[in-house]
């Protein structure tokens, strides 16, 4: 099939309209019209080499929302016309132990990312969302609620179930303390999504500066950690802290902040931290962790959850044409909403 994207052919490239060809349907393949497409932090990393060296041309893109446009022979879930979402994987092996527990992104043998990575029959290159089609094995596609907006659903793929699963895996209920580092694309979902389950949520931000958007995302406000004092008086008490900060910092000096057993989960970054001190950890019997996306029934748990209760990523619609503008805006600062393409610009661009 035929297609149209943006890709970018080198790390110090702007975004660029590329032509290419989808794989010619398999039987266990669902080809999906694009509708819409998230703009995460991950794909202005990986499109920069941020993480390593990329297959370029590339085209990014892993919150997906579209229509079903046809299927293959052995497809029994879906049909042409259905609304449909994918995700950040389009494939894993199955089979392992992982798979069968639902968790697809901790296959054994390696879940494949929805771009950037070897195809697991073809050995071609998985290109992204930031185009007009694509095409993926029945697996890893997701329903749409009839009653979601679709203009609003597509981060949900990425920041959505990236904040819901250690929410879910920590039990965050009614009455849980819960605060969240950062209110970018992922923070303001974790905030909503934590307030959704009955949790008193906290932001935790430098300043201030954001706090009526923090209340009405559902905070009860921000605790500001450049305030000493505050931060003091903040001590031991959290269940859960989400953090969402995307760059190096020390997650020692949020330690404290948990309550005895509470747990900091790190879902911002990828990479290095600054040394960490064990005192509040040893002190406190508290945990770091981390958590990576959530497996495809999750990922559609969290979907159905949305559209339950209401909970939408706060979004900037933009054309593709924009997109270099938006990967700018998104290098200087962590914005409070996602930015959204509407792919029928594709075409105009």
């Amino acid at each position: 099939m035929k297609t149209i994207g943006y890709a970018a052919h080198s790390a110090d490239a702007h975004m660029v309209p590329y032509h290419f060809e989808r794989r010619d349907l398999r039987a266990n393949d669902v080809a999906i019209e694009i509708l819409y497409c998230g703009v995460c932090h991950s794909d202005l990393h990986t499109v920069n080499g941020d993480w390593g060296p990329q297959p370029y041309p590339l085209v990014p893109g892993h919150e997906i929302v579209g229509v079903v446009q046809s299927v293959g022979s052995d497809v029994k879930n879906y049909q042409v016309g259905d609304r449909v979402a994918v995700g950040c994987m389009v494939d894993s092996c199955q089979e392992c132990d992982q798979c069968h527990h639902g968790e697809e992104q901790f296959c054994r043998h390696g879940m494949t990312p929805t771009y950037g990575a070897p195809d697991r029959i073809s050995g071609e290159t998985t290109q992204g969302g930031y185009s007009k089609h694509i095409v993926v094995r029945e697996e890893f596609v997701l329903r749409i609620p009839d009653n979601m907006d679709m203009a609003k659903a597509a981060p949900i793929l990425c920041a959505g179930i990236t904040t819901f699963s250690p929410l879910r895996t920590w039990k965050v209920t009614n009455g849980s303390r819960v605060g969240v580092i950062g209110l970018g694309g992922l923070g303001h979902m974790a905030v909503k999504l934590a307030h959704a389950m009955g949790a008193e949520v906290t932001a935790i931000s430098r300043t201030k500066t954001k706090e009526k958007e923090a209340i009405a995302m559902g905070a009860k406000g921000i605790l500001a950690s450049t305030d000493a004092n505050a931060m003091a008086a903040a001590a031991n008490s959290f269940d859960l802290i989400i953090d969402t900060a995307p760059v190096k910092h020390d997650v020692s000096a949020y330690a404290s902040l948990l309550d005895i057993d509470g747990t900091l989960v790190v879902v911002g970054q990828v990479g290095p931290l600054e040394e960490l001190m064990s005192v509040p950890l040893v002190f406190g019997r508290r945990r770091i962790a981390g958590s990576l996306i959530g497996g495809i029934a999750e990922t559609q748990e969290v979907l159905d959850f949305c559209a339950q209760h209401n909970v939408y990523p706060d979004c900037e619609m933009i054309k593709m044409d924009q997109i270099n503008d938006a990967f700018a805006r998104l290098a200087k600062g962590d914005l409070a909403h996602r930015f959204v393409i509407d792919m029928s610009s594709l075409q105009e661009a």
